[in-house]
This record gives structure tokens, sequence and C-alpha cells, in this order.
């Protein structure tokens, strides 16, 4: 039997999540989706960019991850509303909870989209169009919110069917689908093309999907390398890659922060290092993992970026020694230019604490501080973040546990009868 595969996309999650959240719960009359309307983040703290777009500001040519400022001069009406991180975090789980009535194989491939393995499945539902149907019906139907669903014998071509046309539509684009329907298609459209990709394409003159299957291989090798291939795979329908159910271990942990101003000063930049060193840390324990590389990252307020690394002594979870790696690295690297972003990045993964090779100077120091970090996980855990802050945080410019996503986003503040 061939193998049968949906890619179900929900069409402007967070816009849609937000939209359902306050036309059923805090129940307002307009929906966002309807008018020119936007989730985007806040620019006093420098986070000024649009994650998400209705369908009719799409029309006014705004796009995901343009600037608040560049949003606004082409819709000066744009409605816009701050994110809700733990709202998207509900809807997205209660997206896949459906999708598994429907599949014993679900695989999450992002919060707003995933992948099911329909073979022998979804003919007891009579077809495959009318299994994703329900599927797409079900969702709206209990959860307020459309998805597109694509429908094919593999993930490449699914998740291309489910980009067609938008919203809350079934699309099918099968092996003998693709020269119809897939290759008229601009090379850009391609999973895995890219805006460099692009540009290198059409340098060679290569500007739709069909044009890109019918290169010969050998010249793609040429300028793209394995990249190359893997394109062209694509372009030609071709992928061996299975649903899996499962997420594949985290193979680093990183946070980053946007400054709200920008930072002149070591102490302040290392104070910031440090509650990023909080959160990645703590990330890095919970899972039960320790790290071997520890890298930065610095944006200055010219948006110019350089990064650092260094191998430890010997893998760790340690808040301190993570922050005192990241120091090191920082003294290294900065010049002087005022920053704007920063950032820690930990790889070379490790399962477990056994890996944690010891030397006679650092044993007590290091059970001191595994202890007091268990401690301090411990208390967080269970009464909030803040419930345990370093006197340094206290009355200070940062907030003690940055990168990943802030309380603010978490929950935003209403005002009742504004949108």
């Amino acid at each position: 039997m061939d193998r049968l595969i949906f890619h179900i996309d929900v069409n402007s999650a967070f816009l849609s999540w937000e939209a359902v959240y306050r036309l059923h719960i805090r129940g307002e009359k307009r929906d966002l989706r309807d008018i020119p309307s936007a989730v985007a983040g806040d620019v006093k703290k420098r986070h000024g960019i649009i994650l998400a777009r209705s369908t009719p500001a799409k029309k006014y040519g705004i796009r995901t991850g343009d600037t608040i400022g560049d949003a606004l001069k082409l819709c000066p009406d744009l409605v816009m509303v701050p994110p809700h991180y733990d709202l998207y975090e509900t809807s997205s789980e209660a997206f896949i909870e459906i999708l598994k009535e429907f599949s014993p194989c679900v695989e999450q491939y992002s919060v707003d989209e995933a992948f099911c393995d329909m073979t022998g499945t979804a003919w007891l539902h009579g077809s495959a169009v009318v299994a994703a149907t329900l599927i797409k019906d079900k969702i709206y139907n209990e959860l307020g919110f459309t998805v597109n669903v694509g429908v094919s014998t593999n993930k490449i071509l699914a998740k291309m069917a489910s980009d067609f046309k938008k919203p809350n539509l079934v699309h099918t684009l099968f092996p003998d689908e693709i020269e119809k329907k897939m290759w008229k298609l601009p090379v850009e459209e391609l999973f895995f093309v890219g805006n460099a990709t692009k540009r290198k394409l059409h340098n060679l003159g290569i500007r739709t999907i069909g044009e890109l299957a019918r290169t010969d291989l050998d010249i793609l090798r040429a300028h793209f390398k394995k990249h190359g291939e893997v394109i062209y795979s694509f372009a030609n329908g071709i992928d061996m890659s299975v649903v899996v159910d499962e997420a594949p271990p985290n193979k680093g942990y990183g946070n980053s922060t946007t400054i709200a101003f920008d930072v002149d000063d070591g102490s302040t930049a290392k104070m910031v290092l440090l509650s990023l060193a909080e959160k990645v840390s703590t990330r890095l324990r919970a899972d039960r993992v320790m790290a071997t590389v520890v890298a930065i990252s610095i944006v200055d307020i010219y948006f110019r970026r350089q990064s650092h690394q260094m191998q430890l002594y010997s893998p760790s979870n340690i808040t301190n020694e993570i922050h005192k790696a990241s120091c090191k690295l920082f003294d290294q690297l900065w010049d002087g230019r005022p920053i704007r972003q920063l950032g820690i990045h930990t790889s070379k993964i490790v399962q477990g604490n056994n890996s944690k090779q010891l030397n006679l100077f650092d044993m007590n120091r290091y059970e001191k501080l595994s202890k007091l970090d268990l401690a301090v996980d411990t208390i967080r855990e269970k009464y909030g973040d803040d419930s345990i802050v370093r006197a340094v945080f206290l009355d200070g410019p940062v907030y003690h546990m940055s990168g990943g996503v802030s309380k603010d986003k978490n929950r935003p503040k209403y005002n009742d009868g504004i949108l």
C-alpha cells in the first residue's frame, strides 16, 4: 500500500488563536480575522515586528517579520494586539489532540503544524480527501480556527499542498499531479529554497520549480553542494523521510534577548548574560542533560552580529559555570560598541550527570553549586520563576531570567473594550 501523509497547517495561527479567544472568551464583537490586523511585539522594548497578520492585512502587503513602522506605512489603520503565548501553547495542544484521534502517528513539526501518517487509516472514512475534510471541519467546529490540509504520499508533497490556496481548504499533491500543480510555481515557493538560494537559482536562469526539477543534477551540485541534491529531490517530489511521533533530543539549548536600552558597559552586559545563563541552565537541568560547548552572540546598535564559542573543561549545566564561560567569551569578543542583543547558546549535549569530569580542586565547589541550583529549580517550579531572585537583579534594569517568552507575552494585560 502506498504511503498516505497529511500535513495540517493552522491558518495565521497566532492571529487566529487570538481572534477565537477574544470572540468566545472575552466576548468581543469584531473578529480580528476579518479586518486588517496583526499580532505584534512591543516597540518600546524593541521587539517591534509583525508576528502574524490577517488575510486583509496581507492584501496591503504586510508580511510576517516586517517592522511595526513599515506595516503602519502600508496600512495606517492596522489593528495590532500583543502576543499571548500561553494561549498559543494551549491552542496548539488542543489541535494536536484532535489529530491523534485520526492517526496513531502524529509528528508535531512546529507549534502550528503537524504531519499525520494516514496510511491504512484514511480509508476508514471513505477516502483521503474525506478524512482530511473531517479533520479540518472537526478542528473548526470544536476549536474555532481554520486549517489547511495537504494530502500526498510523502511529507514534502503534503507540506507543499497545504501551502496552496488558503484558508480552510484541503489540497492533494500526488506524484501524478506534480507537473500540473507544483512545477509552475516560482522556485522560492519550494521548501528549503530561501532568499540566498533563490538568488543563485535566478542567476542560473532557474525561476520555476519545474525548471529546477529538470536541471542537470551535476550543475546543482557544483553550485550548491549537498543542498543542491536536496532541492533537486524536493522539486521532483522525492522525500524518503518518515513521520516520527517522538521528538528527537535537542542538539543545543540557547536563549537570546533584545535589550530595551543600548548597553555600553561590560558590567550590565554580564548581568544580562547571567539572566540568560539562568534560563539556559534551567532548561538543561530540566531535561537532565549537560552542555560541552558554550557560545555567545552580540548584536550591536548597527545590527552587526558577532559570535564566539569555547569548549568547557567538562560538560556542565551549572548556572555559574555557564555564566563564567559566557563572560570570558564576552571579554574576548566585545569591541566596545553599544549592544542591542545578547545570546547564549550551548551545544554538544550529553545525557545525564554522569559525564561530569571532576578534578580535585572543583569537586566540593561543583557539589555545592549543583545542590544550590537544584534547590532553586525546585522553588521556582513550585512557586514561579520570580519566587527566588539573585540579589544582583533587585531594583535593576535587567529581568533575572531573560530569553524565551517573558511574562507579559505569556499573559498580556487586556484593556476591556479595546482591541
